[in-house]
């Protein structure tokens, strides 16, 4: 009898949606673990008194009860305003009045939604606002039990059986801690979510998952936004032959001018005191991760996971580690300059040319017949300190350094990743079968059915699409072509321009300054510009193509706009790191282009130029882009605000739903994610060049992370909330730029550095290279100059190389393969010994897949027992 009654109170407890066995952060079992209840779990539990104001809030109808699961808006023009007017009277004398306006078809195509709408389960509630000029219509849709269920199968949601406290952890936190060291780094964030034991959901076993008994906070606000959207995304208008499904489309055709989920009331925290714990989600995120004051906090990855779901969550967490990563790359950096800094005094080479006075009469730098006067090296002083401040024997050591640091972020990401797609139950996420994109379904020419599904789609040739693709290509190729040709007018821009600079006494030292500097700017402008027009060309080639789904079309996207980014970005860097000043000839032999010299690096080396226009371009773009991200959203908001709220009274504080609608629409992650790629690219690729890049990059993530934080809390529509395990193809790319950064360094440190140089002839000639300079300076051949004069570069009196120039020749390539053979072993070796998945992670998820079971299992023997009993008792 006594095991009989353990039975039946076990079943008790799981009748009231109470979990079995409670899962300490390490999959093991703990029985000191107290049962949590879902209602009292952050995502699901009661409205707070942040929450209860619900008429305030506007996020229920107006039965107090129903919670508003997503907005549709319209716009009409009231018949009685001017522009209406003077349509109609266009429309009677052009004689279209016999034919369906464009109005009417909208309205014609919302009744026929919004009544299929209503056939699938959705309960409605109108709300109607006049400004004189026009009238907005909101549509508050909710979701009901049963259509949650059903779409919750039909979604293969995951479900909590059991709840225990969040096992996240930070290795940072824990070495303060051991350290003993205060860590204000720290915060405590209220309501932060509880981990869940899941699994897939199934209403035929509702009762046995947490909290199911509460069928109004069951599913969370996503889940349930998740749903609404995928009924609103699959909802005829029209007939289905023509593919008029959807919202997406509908807002394509103006149906609708907008289709959002609510954020959960006002960011700003009321002006009566209230308890951290009863503030709502918004205000929660904006006071302890979207302030401004938050930017030495951690942030609340859980909580941004629970508001805005696993893909934003996935990348705040990316830009997070990848920011705290850079504070060692920027420390290294910082020293490496220092060091130059502080043993700028003993550089032997820049002493010689301090000191040579008028012993070295340098060659003209531009044709003698035009005006080009010799000069002496001295004059060259400022620029030979300052080269070796980039060019030091540092710079190879940072390179390691820095390609070695690249691949261990990497390989460190990756076990965050399946650590927080673990966490957050993603990790056996697959992406379900994907329906044709509105306007894929819109344009295609004819009906196929689906292999997998065996439902009729919308299809679009192969052949059609390859043909189109190759057609794109070689627009996109067109368009790299222009970029080339934009970095040919900036190199003629510098040689132009340096010609009455080195004719003029004043300015003939800083000559090669002023045009690197200037013709930087001039790039970086040439760069942003055909940026913008660029992505606006791959939009419409993408579009033009004709991808099935939404993750085929993104793919397409990110890889035309990538690489021609790339090409635009680094196209001019590529070409001073690698070509300038090797094609230049000699006295009597310039080689010319377009009756010009071709460009010479100046006397404090490429290295210094390099170092430059990096510096110009990466700082410049940062500084351009966080401006855009400051004043474009607020300029946006104003004008949206303007609009909608245009001729309504003043007095009227409006409605949750139109202060979001007065919110700039979600434009996604594509440009958060490029911005850090190509950041990622300067701090990689030419790191040799400029060790202060990785400084720069920190600063800017300090910034970036609190912008875009604030953007997604404070100033765009809240966005349905999408699943994702991880990046997706920007890893990809990122594992790209660190194999080519790899190769990249190792030729700056061989070819444009001069640190080889130095090192064979310490070896050859003298240790504490005293002559150095002279050496490297070669003698005009005889006859090839008005006077004998000088000019850097390894050759006899005859122009030809000498036999040092083919030494440190095989020296250099020496060194490139060394240097990527030992930086390739090296990672490879970090990569084999530092698993993806941490081991530890590996025996939770083998423990809780074997509990799962177990839990299972032995519910089902307590529901058959107490089957057993009921019928014992019945007889």
């Amino acid at each position: 009898m006594n095991a009989m009654n353990s039975i039946l109170s076990k079943a008790k407890t799981e009748k009231n949606g109470l979990a079995g066995i409670a899962l300490d952060s390490y999959g093991s079992t703990d029985d000191s673990v107290a049962f949590v209840h879902k209602d009292s779990l952050s995502e699901n539990h009661p409205p707070s008194p942040g929450d209860l104001h619900a008429a305030e809030q506007g996020i229920y109808f107006r039965d107090g009860h129903r919670r508003i699961d997503f907005v549709l808006v319209f716009e009409e023009e009231d018949p009685g305003s001017k522009k209406s007017k003077k349509k109609k009277k266009k429309a009677v004398e052009s004689g279209e009045v016999k034919e369906k306006s464009p109005e009417e078809k909208n309205d014609q195509y919302r009744k026929k939604f919004l009544n299929n709408l209503r056939k699938a389960g959705c309960e409605m509630e109108e709300e109607i606002s006049s400004t004189g000029k026009k009238t907005i219509t909101y549509i508050k849709v909710f979701a009901s039990w049963d259509v949650l269920c059903y779409y919750a199968e039909e979604l293969n949601f995951r479900a909590p059986l059991q709840a225990h406290p969040n096992p996240s952890e930070n290795w940072s936190a824990k070495l303060l801690e051991s350290l003993h060291i205060p860590n204000m780094m720290d915060q405590e964030v209220p309501n932060k979510p509880l981990d869940y034991y899941t699994c897939v959901f199934k209403k035929s076993k509702l009762d046995k998952f947490l909290g199911s008994e509460n069928r109004d906070t069951f599913f969370s606000n996503t889940q349930r936004h998740r749903i609404v959207y995928e009924i609103l995304a699959t909802t005829p208008y029209g007939k289905r032959k023509r593919a008029e499904i959807g919202i997406d489309r509908l807002i394509d055709e103006g149906a609708f001018q907008a289709a959002y989920p609510l954020h959960d009331g006002s960011w700003k925290k009321p002006s009566h005191s209230l308890p951290a714990e009863q503030l709502n989600r918004r205000q929660v995120l904006y006071d302890y991760w979207a302030r401004w004051g938050c930017w030495y906090k951690y942030q609340p990855l859980d909580h941004i996971r629970e508001y805005f779901g696993e893909k934003i969550g996935i990348y705040f967490a990316w830009l997070g580690l990848y920011t705290a990563n850079l504070i060692p790359a920027a420390g290294v950096g910082l020293l490496v300059f220092l060091y130059g800094v502080v043993t700028m005094g003993t550089n032997v080479p820049a002493r010689e040319v301090c000191n040579s006075g008028g012993d070295f009469v340098m060659c003209p730098l531009c044709d003698e017949n035009i005006g080009c006067a010799y000069w002496n090296l001295s004059d060259t002083c400022t620029q030979a300190k300052i080269s070796y401040l980039f060019d030091n024997e540092g710079t190879v050591f940072f390179s390691v350094f820095m390609s070695l640091w690249a691949v261990t972020f990497l390989e460190y990401w990756k076990r965050k990743n399946a650590s927080l797609a673990h966490h957050w139950d993603v990790m056996d996420f697959e992406e379900e079968e994907e329906r044709p994109r509105p306007q894929f379904a819109a344009m295609a020419p004819s009906m196929e059915k689906n292999p997998v599904t065996g439902i009729k789609e919308p299809h679009f040739p192969d052949e059609d699409r390859f043909k189109r693709m190759m057609a794109g290509a070689v627009i996109i190729i067109f368009m790299m072509v222009m970029v080339l040709i934009f970095v040919l007018g900036v190199i003629m821009y510098r040689v132009l321009i340096s010609i009455p600079l080195f004719q003029s006494v004043m300015f003939r030292a800083q000559a090669s300054n002023i045009a690197n500097m200037s013709g930087a700017c001039v790039n970086l402008i040439l760069i942003m510009a055909s940026g913008i027009v660029y992505q606006k060309i791959a939009e419409k080639l993408t579009e033009w193509e004709m991808h099935r789904t939404q993750t085929e079309h993104e793919d397409s996207y990110t890889f035309k706009v990538f690489i021609f980014q790339f090409v635009n970005f680094y196209s001019s860097i590529f070409y001073i790191a690698f070509f300038k000043g090797r094609f230049v000839g000699y006295p009597g032999h310039y080689n010319r282009f377009f009756g010009l010299r071709n460009e010479a690096c100046g006397q404090g080396g490429c290295l210094v130029e390099l170092a430059q226009q990096l510096a110009v371009i990466m700082i410049g773009k940062q500084v351009i882009n966080n401006a855009q991200e400051i004043i474009v959203p607020k300029i946006k908001n104003y004008l949206q605000r303007r609009e909608v709220a245009k001729g309504m009274e003043k007095s009227t504080e409006p409605a949750r739903w139109e202060e979001d609608y007065q919110l700039i629409e979600n434009e996604g992650l594509f440009e958060e994610y490029l911005e850090m790629v190509i950041q990622f690219g300067f701090i990689t690729i030419f790191v040799a060049a400029f060790p202060l890049a990785p400084l720069f990059a920190l600063l800017n993530n300090w910034v970036e992370i609190r912008l875009d934080a604030h953007k997604f809390v404070c100033e765009v529509r809240r966005s349905v909330s999408e699943r994702a395990q991880d990046i997706g193809v920007w890893f990809n790319i990122l594992d790209a730029l660190v194999q080519l950064a790899v190769i990249s360094n190792a030729f700056i440190i061989a070819v444009t550095s001069e640190f080889l140089p130095r090192l064979l002839y310490k070896y050859e000639k003298n240790w504490n290279l005293d002559g150095y300079v002279n050496f490297t300076l070669a003698y005009s051949p005889p006859g090839s100059m008005s006077q004998e004069c000088r000019y850097k570069e390894f050759r006899d009196r005859d122009g030809s190389f000498s036999l040092f120039y083919w030494r440190l020749l095989a020296i250099r390539l020496g060194f490139v393969i060394l240097f990527e053979h030992v930086v390739f072993f090296i990672s490879r070796l970090i990569d084999i010994m530092v698993p993806d998945i941490p081991e530890s992670l590996e025996i939770k998820i083998k423990r809780e897949r074997y509990l799962a079971k177990q839990a299972l299992q032995d519910q089902e023997h307590i529901m058959e027992a107490m089957k057993e009993e009921k019928q014992a008792m019945l007889t």
